[in-house]
């Protein structure tokens, strides 16, 4: 289910975690990060001292772990007791950066304070070697109070042992650990580990050494010189901040020239026009620069591009630029995309797309966004809210197998599925199936899969273990044409009329009461969306809008026309006309019934026909929904034509609007699509879950790309 890490190429300079993994969100701060905190405020887990005084007898002391931190003025504050010997001191310091290492190869230098607002040339060179209190004795008068300043230095080496990885060489070990010396240059190093990695038969002048820097918000990258001495390279970090060697790796890589290339995809702009069009309305825009900047795929239908970029100065200044860019009144949403390398991908590779709407579920779709980031490649997890699933399927395009989990409610599912179609006839893999995470109020297509009412906190791992044991069924699309039509009784007025639009439905269409009460509940989530954070409360908003139209009387029947199969169908007295294509309607409700009745065929989502049924106001519905009694059975077919005689509320998955008079002509939308059903199971044991995360886990261990 993993996209591999070797099979995906990202060529960025400047771009930090957010940009390149589409992290909208804050990210919380990882322990020990070196970049969090503000200046000159204590970070980490010993923060909270910084606000009380130490106790008699005790001194808190600020600590740098090197010139980095000291340049930004970040440190953290330890508390120690006043005749606590050097030796003491440095391990509560160590501790307080996570540093592992042995203590014995560690000192602290005192630093002056008037330097920590100077340059760092004027650091102590005293190191640490009696009583503390010793040195506190220094302060005096009005400074008493301040908390004396040390920095963390590593004690000169003359060999240490460094591990070697070998990226993405093919070989049979994870690493390898030699020894170097003063003696030991990046050259050096790669002729000793080649026989290692039993490549001793190619030239050492095909591989070079890349320092790689895993830092909590940037993945830097450094080809080191062939005469670099390693031993003052390791000095050097660790004069930059000794825990940054744990967070630097040694690669043997094959050499080769890079050549600058970052793909950008580009979304809110017009539908509908030309390459050439979009290229002249961007540079309008942003100033594009043709000589480096083409536009290398034209989604038309969708307003959207994918511009190739070959300068990355230029890449930065288009995405920083675009995020602050409105085009014909409409803001642009831009994405930094790697390249899928799909020729590399493993014969029995079939990696899970993954599609989060985190306004969904309350909190829990942003939880489960950062949860799959962790879990998957964070390249295949995709934020519906930053480009909808457009960028994902580009991505995806080259992919020859490939399945779709959607996190989100009936219209997220419908949305995704609408976007499939649309590209379907340029991927390489055209017929993904598609599994759901339920986060809506209803998720009745959710419920007729077997993946639940709502996603109630469950095991992210567990979701994939289930994703991945799913069967595969089949289920109709259906298509709506909206044609709204002048209709006026007066002979000099003049009516705006809609131009003719298509909408694509899964689970059901409703005419009439049901379209109205979600309407109603749309228009109050809109005004205040804080308060719509949980299934309960959405539900609750339903209730209370139903009731407020339970006395409501239009007579639906004597404000449409419908033809099923281009016959006229006479409706009986409802006031909601509901065309159902999945067993499942109002949050699990059987609308249709399961009494046998010889006029029509069992229902089924994969059966080429819609079921139409009536309700006669919100009593029904609730009664409906309460399991006390079905809707009236109207009609069955597979083309149906509606004609609204005035504007009428109209919801197709739960997405509601009102209609203009005119024309609705539902019918079947080409083939069917391919859902993933979660697989009946036993509950699994606890130790099983475990012990196959443990497995997963060391497979992905390497080097995170």
């Amino acid at each position: 289910m993993v996209l591999p890490p070797s099979c995906v190429r990202l060529l960025s300079r400047n771009f930090s975690k957010m940009h390149c993994f589409r992290i909208a969100e804050a990210v919380v701060p990882e322990p020990g990060d070196r970049d969090n905190g503000a200046d000159g405020i204590a970070t980490g887990v010993l923060g909270r001292e910084a606000l009380v005084a130490p106790e008699s007898g005790k001194q808190t002391l600020k600590i740098f772990d090197g010139n980095d931190a000291i340049r930004r003025n970040q440190f953290r504050l330890v508390t120690v007791p006043r005749l606590a010997r050097s030796q003491e001191v440095l391990e509560v310091a160590l501790r307080a950066y996570c540093v592992i290492e042995d203590a014995r190869d560690f000192e602290l230098q005192a630093l002056p304070l008037p330097s920590l607002s100077g340059d760092t040339q004027a650091l102590g060179k005293t190191g640490l070697s009696g009583p503390v209190e010793e040195e506190g004795s220094r302060v005096s008068g009005p400074q008493e109070s301040m908390p004396e300043a040390w920095v963390i230095r590593s004690l000169p080496r003359t060999q240490e042992v460094l591990k070697i990885y070998p990226a993405w060489l093919k070989v049979g070990v994870a690493y390898v650990s030699i020894r170097v010396t003063p003696q030991s240059t990046a050259q050096t190093v790669v002729l000793e580990v080649l026989p290692l990695f039993g490549r001793q038969v190619e030239g050492p002048e095909s591989f070079q050494l890349v320092e790689v820097l895993m830092g909590s918000k940037q993945v830097q990258r450094t080809v080191l010189a062939d005469e670099e001495p390693l031993l003052d390279r390791l000095r050097d970090i660790r004069q930059t901040s000794v825990r940054q060697v744990s967070q630097t790796r040694f690669y043997v890589t094959e050499s080769r020239t890079v050549t600058p290339h970052v793909s950008l995809f580009v979304g809110g702009l017009p539908p509908g026009l030309s390459p050439q069009e979009y290229s002249h309305l961007l540079h309008e825009a942003m100033a594009t620069k043709a000589a480096v900047v083409s536009v290398s795929h034209v989604y038309n239908s969708q307003g959207a591009v994918v511009l190739d970029v070959a300068c990355f100065a230029e890449a930065e200044r288009l995405f920083m630029l675009g995020r602050d860019t409105m085009v014909r009144g409409r803001p642009l949403s831009l994405l930094v995309l790697p390249d899928v390398l799909h020729m590399k991908l493993p014969p029995d590779c079939c990696p899970l797309l993954v599609f989060v709407n985190p306004k969904s579920g309350g909190l829990k779709g942003r939880d489960l966004l950062c949860s799959f980031r962790r879990l998957l490649n964070p390249h295949q997890v995709f934020e519906l809210t930053n480009g909808g699933p457009l960028p994902g399927f580009h991505l995806f395009s080259q992919v020859p197998c490939f399945r779709v989990l959607v996190c989100g409610g009936d219209g997220t599912v419908g949305w995704v599925l609408g976007a499939l179609e649309e590209i379907r006839h340029r991927l390489a893999c055209p017929e993904p199936s598609v599994a759901i995470l339920p986060l809506g109020t209803g998720n009745d297509l959710g419920r007729v899969l077997r993946w639940g009412a709502g996603y109630s906190g469950e095991d992210p791992f567990s979701v994939l273990v289930s994703v991945d044991e799913a069967d595969a069924v089949l289920m109709d699309r259906w298509t709506i044409l909206l044609d709204a039509q002048e209709a006026s009784s007066t002979e000099n007025s003049v009516v705006d009329t809609e131009p003719p639009k298509i909408v694509q439905m899964s689970n059901y269409c409703g005419i009439g009461i049901d379209a109205e009460l979600s309407l109603d509940f749309h228009q109050a989530r809109e005004e205040e969306p804080g308060k719509f954070t949980s299934r309960f409360h959405n539900k609750g908003v339903y209730v209370r809008v139903g009731l407020q139209k339970i006395s409501h009387s239009r007579g639906l029947h004597r404000e449409l026309r419908l033809q099923v199969e281009q016959q006229e169908v006479e409706l009986p007295s409802i006031e909601g006309l509901i065309f159902i294509n999945i067993p499942s309607w109002g949050s699990g409700a059987d609308l249709w019934g399961s009494d046998s009745d010889p006029r029509f065929e069992k229902p089924r989502m994969d059966d080429g026909l819609l079921e139409v049924v009536g309700v006669t106001g919100v009593m029904h519905m609730g009664q409906v929904q309460g399991g006390l009694r079905s809707g009236i059975r109207i009609a069955q077919g597979s083309y149906f034509r509606v004609t609204l005689l005035k504007a009428t509320p109209v919801q197709v998955d739960g997405e509601p609007w009102v209609q203009a008079p005119g024309h609705m002509i539902i019918s079947a939308a080409g083939p069917k699509v391919h859902m993933l059903r979660k697989a009946k199971q036993r509950p699994r044991k606890v130790g099983t879950t475990r012990d196959a995360r443990a497995d997963t886990s060391s497979a992905l261990e390497g080097d995170p790309k």
